[in-house]
């Protein structure tokens, strides 16, 4: 019986040891994370970054015709925090397992609702548990991409693209999402509730940013203006509805305030964008 305890303790100190002499050490694929906002949504992506090393990297380290886990270690998972559309395919809110089947001329990319898998899942991978795939052509880049990156570009309130780049490769995946139906509802709900300058200004000027219903803007405008008085950067966006409209007369008088108002203001950005656009506005008034 004493025996027996000894060699327990024995064991109990030598895992101890062993547990506390464990290294932390760097990761050779570093892990890294991303987060872009699409209009009033957003999207976060969580990967791995390998490095190339001197090796041959879609045909060789990543074999063409089966699944890659888009990254090292663990699956790069993908969230979106409102429904999105990716080529005609409504992918709902949620987290995601992002995966990709590479070839030489296409490449399958698969959003996949398990996201429990290490790694590409290997045999644990069902495609049926894809909510879908999309074919995308890879690219070749003039550049050599060391670490595996991703990143947005492309970026508007309605889309943007997000490209996986590697060696001398890019693929691109295009998400879209209905930031006009947010806003309208954004800006319904805002104006009926308690509206203020701010409110029907910012109406007015995400309305003349999506090039649509200019009319209504101007209401929005002359609201802002009644309640909030004289400000630069309302007569500013009151100029450009108003050469949206063809009324060049009313922009270069808006203009003309919103000019005073920065002058004395000392804004000197918004001094130099309305002597830019009085000149401008003003030839085309010689047109007519």
């Amino acid at each position: 019986m004493q025996m027996a305890r000894k060699v327990v303790a024995v064991l109990s100190l030598l895992s101890i040891f062993m547990l506390s002499s464990q290294i932390t050490h760097p990761k050779a694929s570093p892990f890294s994370r991303l987060e872009q906002e699409i209009g009033l949504s957003k999207i976060m992506v969580a990967y791995s970054r390998p490095a190339v090393k001197g090796r041959v990297i879609f045909g060789g380290l990543v074999p063409y015709g089966r699944i890659w886990r888009v990254g090292a270690n663990e699956s790069t998972k993908i969230s979106i925090d409102t429904e999105m559309s990716i080529m005609g395919n409504v992918l709902p809110k949620g987290t995601y397992a992002l995966y990709a089947f590479p070839e030489e001329n296409e490449w399958q990319i698969a959003f996949h609702a398990n996201t429990s898998h290490w790694g590409d899942g290997r045999k644990k991978y069902n495609p049926e548990e894809d909510v879908f795939r999309i074919p995308i052509q890879p690219q070749s880049i003039p550049y050599h991409q060391e670490n595996f990156l991703m990143v947005f570009d492309s970026i508007t309130h309605n889309s943007a693209q997000l490209h996986l780049i590697w060696a001398n490769t890019k693929v691109s995946i295009p998400f879209e999402v209905n930031t006009d139906a947010q806003m309208e509802l954004e800006i319904a709900q805002q104006i009926k509730e308690n509206p203020t300058a701010q409110t029907y200004y910012e109406a007015a000027r995400y309305l003349h940013e999506q090039h649509k219903d200019f009319e209504k803007a101007l209401l929005y405008l002359n609201k802002a203006l009644e309640i909030g008085g004289d400000t630069y950067y309302f007569h500013r966006v009151k100029s450009l509805v108003a050469a949206e409209l063809g009324d060049y007369k009313a922009a270069i008088i808006s203009a003309e305030k919103s000019l005073e108002l920065a002058l004395a203001l000392e804004k000197d950005e918004f001094v130099r964008m309305n002597e830019k656009n009085i000149k401008k506005w003003k030839a085309e008034r010689l047109k007519d």
